[in-house]
């Protein structure tokens, strides 16, 4: 079981996921408002759409750094400071600009079948290169480019983020109508998330700094 990290990196991991599944965003806009127009199916339909988009952006992820970790530890140690600033740059952005959520449900509309959300969830997630830039820069803040178990961690953290996201967006869906209501008019709590986002991944990208000077 070489793959599995320590407890201290799994740790770290599952509150940097936690903040990531909570910060609003286009995936989270699109499930919720799926859930509050067409129903609970809907919305998780799309959400396990997105889910799959996310997996194959780590799968791809880990296997890439895998390769480079072979290839050019030298290389994958600049990347993890590229990381780094990247991590600081997205807080920043948090501060500056606050997160997305416009949420227009539309209750009524015609019933679409799961399948098409589903698809849906999946194209927003996966035509984001964002997301897929992100999870490049964020997957090597926790392994060591000199670890000989790099490769299975960096997947081993690929799919435990998935199985962290799911049941809390699950919950999310299941109380949508508070949960939309809430971000929607209350921006303190919108805001208090993009501050919460900034110092969970400020944090972060100092670790990652001072670990490597």
């Amino acid at each position: 079981m070489d793959f599995i990290p320590d407890l201290g990196p799994i740790l770290a991991f599952t509150v940097a996921a936690f903040v990531l599944t909570i910060t609003p965003g286009p995936d989270m806009t699109l499930f919720l408002g799926r859930t509050l127009s067409d129903g609970r199916a809907a919305g998780i339909a799309a959400m396990l759409g997105a889910s799959t988009g996310v997996l194959v952006h780590t799968t791809l992820a880990a296997f890439g750094l895998s390769a480079l970790i072979a290839a050019s530890p030298e290389a994958f140690a600049v990347l993890r400071i590229a990381g780094a600033a990247y991590l600081l740059y997205l807080a920043v952005q948090a501060i500056r600009t606050g997160s997305s959520f416009q949420l227009e449900a539309k209750p009524g509309a015609a019933q679409r079948p799961l399948r098409s959300h589903w698809l849906t969830g999946l194209g927003i997630n996966l035509l984001n290169p964002k997301i897929i830039l992100f999870f490049v820069t964020f997957l090597p803040s926790f392994v060591s480019p000199g670890d000989p178990h790099a490769p299975g961690k960096l997947a081993f953290f690929g799919v435990y983020f998935i199985l962290l996201a799911v049941p809390m967006s699950i919950g999310m869906i299941f109380a949508a109508d508070r949960f939309a209501a809430a971000l929607k008019r209350r921006p303190k709590i919108m805001r208090g998330i993009d501050y919460v986002f900034a110092s969970v991944f400020s944090a972060f990208a100092v670790s990652i700094f001072l670990a490597r000077t």
